[in-house]
C-alpha cells in the first residue's frame, strides 16, 4: 500500500467553496442573529469569484448552510432564469454538489434577490435574502455610530418623523421596496428591497429567514413564527401595492404581484413576477399533474393572516 492510496483525493477547493473556518464563523453569527431577531450581526465577509453587490452576502450564508442532501432554488426579482440567478445557482451546484430546482415546494434552501415566492414556505425551509443596505436608519442618520446607538436605545423617532413628513407632503407613504419593519417588537429592520407586497410574508412565517449583506458585512435573521410588523400610524395604515385589475397575460392569474411590460402602442401587459409559480400554472392549464402550494394572498387579494393588513377588513 502506498502513501498516495492512504491520502484523501485531491481537492482544489473546500466543500461549498468556503474554507471550514469561514463556515464555522458564519454559522456562529447566524445562531446569534437567530437568538436576537432583527439585530445586525457583523461577520468577516470573504472574497468570492463575483463582484460585491451581486449577491455575495446571500451566497456566503447559503454556502455555510448547504449540505449534500439539500435542494436549492435561486431567484432574482422572482425570475429563475435571470443571469444573476442562473450564475449563482450553477456556482452553488458546482461547489456543493446539490440538486437545484425551480419549484419552491421542492427546495430546502431558497436564495432570493428582492422577492419572496408567491407560494407559502413551510417549516424546515430556509429563505436567504440578499441585502444591499442592511441599515434601515441610513436615510435619516448617516452616522453608523449614531445609528447603532439609536438601535440600542430603540430610538426610532427620526423614522416616524420621516413618515409624517411624507404624509404631510404627499398624503401617502412614498416608500416602495425595503419598507422598514419592527421585528419581535424590538429592532427596526430593513427587509431587503422586497416590494411592500412581500413584506407581510415575513410575519409569523413558518420558515427561517436569513438576510445578509456581503459588502456591508452584516447579517440578521427572522426566526420562524416571529412578529414582523411594518411601522405605521394608528390612523394611517401600511398598504401593499394595489394589484387589482391586473391579469397575467400568460396564466390569467389575478391578485398576484405582477411585472408591468410596456407595449409599443403605449399600453401595458402584465405577467407574474414569480416565474416558477407561473410555470406551474401553465402546466396545470395544459393538464399536467403538478402540485401548487397555498399562496400568501387569495384570489380576492386578501392576506392569509386575517386582520394583519387593515385594508383587507
Amino acid at each position: 500500500m502506498s502513501l498516495q492510496q492512504l491520502a484523501h483525493p485531491r481537492h482544489d477547493y473546500s466543500y461549498a467553496f468556503l474554507d471550514e473556518f469561514a463556515k464555522r464563523e458564519l454559522r456562529r453569527r447566524i445562531l446569534k442573529a437567530i437568538a436576537i431577531p432583527g439585530y445586525q450581526v457583523p461577520y468577516a465577509s470573504r472574497e468570492l469569484p463575483m463582484a460585491r453587490g451581486w449577491g455575495t452576502g446571500g451566497l456566503q450564508v447559503t454556502l455555510a448552510a448547504v449540505g449534500p442532501t439539500d435542494t436549492v432554488k435561486v431567484i432574482d426579482q422572482g425570475a429563475d432564469d435571470s443571469v444573476n440567478a442562473a450564475n449563482l445557482r450553477r456556482f452553488i451546484a458546482r461547489m456543493a454538489g446539490v440538486q437545484t430546482t425551480t419549484d419552491v415546494l421542492a427546495a430546502t434552501i431558497i436564495q432570493s434577490r428582492h422577492r419572496i415566492p408567491e407560494e407559502r414556505l413551510r417549516e424546515g425551509q430556509l429563505l436567504v435574502l440578499q441585502v444591499p443596505v442592511p441599515e434601515p436608519l441610513t436615510h435619516v442618520e448617516p452616522s453608523v455610530t449614531r445609528a447603532r446607538q439609536m438601535h440600542a436605545d430603540a430610538d426610532y423617532a427620526l423614522i416616524w418623523l420621516e413618515l409624517h413628513e411624507q404624509l404631510v407632503r404627499y398624503r401617502t407613504f412614498t416608500g416602495g421596496a425595503d419598507y422598514p419593519v419592527v421585528v419581535h417588537g424590538r429592532y427596526l429592520m430593513a427587509p431587503s428591497p422586497i416590494p411592500r407586497w412581500d413584506t407581510p410574508m415575513l410575519h409569523q412565517a413558518a420558515h427561517l429567514t436569513l438576510l445578509s449583506a456581503g459588502r456591508e458585512k452584516r447579517l440578521y435573521a427572522v426566526p420562524p413564527y416571529t412578529d414582523v410588523r411594518p411601522i405605521e400610524f394608528e390612523d394611517v395604515h401600511f398598504q401593499v401595492e394595489n394589484q387589482a385589475g391586473r391579469v397575467c397575460a400568460q396564466t390569467g392569474a389575478i391578485n398576484r404581484f405582477m411585472n408591468e411590460v410596456p407595449q409599443p402602442d403605449g399600453s401595458s401587459r402584465y405577467i407574474l413576477s414569480d416565474t416558477g409559480y407561473a410555470a406551474k400554472l401553465v402546466q396545470r392549464a395544459q393538464g399536467e399533474g403538478v402540485e401548487i402550494g397555498a399562496t400568501y394572498y387569495d384570489d380576492q387579494g386578501r392576506f392569509y393572516h386575517t386582520g394583519f393588513l387593515h385594508h383587507d377588513d
